[in-house]
């Protein structure tokens, strides 16, 4: 059973039982940059979640007024995971605040509040029920997300929920957009050149109990299963 190292946060039942569901093992881990490396090189596949903002001034801008930050440390933690596990080409999942760290740490910028600074904005946040549909998004045809969702794309949308008021910004060297929302913002990137490397905005970990995302989290699990 390939084991999965997952970054801790506050809430991580739903994250733990998609990866059991799938076939894997999760493990959390937290730490601080030294530790990252050694524990990429022990897991077979590594999963990035959500939580609070990214420090903005890790990617050069100043806090917006909205910044909620994340528990201490984690930043610096996640980020060096991201670079470990791109660095190793150790199949990677990152999800919400995981796709906005995987994008910091390979050279990216995010959009620090959608809300104030996206003309037309949907709504990108709602809190309950978490899985509670608050958009569709376009996926990318050809893109590594559309082949492995391709069951549940209806013409070229998924339905999805959202708890985020950050996104993308400019998109790190080497990663392709796979998905948007109507709005234009963001909402998943892959790295083509990586074994597995896919990221989204929403939140597919709350779904397991009716299996919309499944696809997502068994390719991932036997992507780790075959880098194991």
């Amino acid at each position: 059973m390939p084991v999965i190292a997952v970054s801790r946060n506050r809430r991580m039942t739903d994250y733990l039982e998609s990866i059991r569901r799938a076939g894997g093992e999760p493990l959390e881990v937290s730490g601080d940059p030294e530790t990252a490396a050694p524990i990429v090189s022990r897991a077979d596949g590594v999963m990035l979640i959500g939580g609070g903002d990214v420090d903005p001034t890790l990617y050069g801008e100043a806090l917006h007024a909205s910044f909620e930050p994340a528990e201490p440390g984690r930043d610096q933690f996640e980020i060096a995971v991201a670079r470990a596990a791109v660095e190793a080409d150790v199949p990677l999942l990152a999800i919400c605040r995981g796709m906005q760290v995987l994008n910091i740490a390979m050279g990216g910028t995010l959009v620090q509040d959608i809300p104030t600074e996206v003309v037309g904005a949907l709504t990108h946040s709602i809190a309950e029920p978490r899985f509670a549909i608050a958009h569709e998004v376009w996926v990318t045809k050809d893109s590594r997300l559309w082949a492995i969702m391709a069951e549940t794309i209806e013409g070229e949308s998924l339905q999805v929920n959202s708890r985020h008021h950050q996104g993308v910004g400019r998109v790190a060297p080497g990663f392709v957009v796979s998905a948007t929302a109507p709005d234009g913002v963001i909402e998943a990137v892959e790295r083509p050149a990586s074994r597995f490397c896919v990221a989204v905005q929403w939140h597919p970990e709350n779904f397991w109990r009716t299996g919309e995302f499944r696809n997502l989290f068994e390719e991932f699990v036997r992507a780790a299963a075959d880098h194991r």
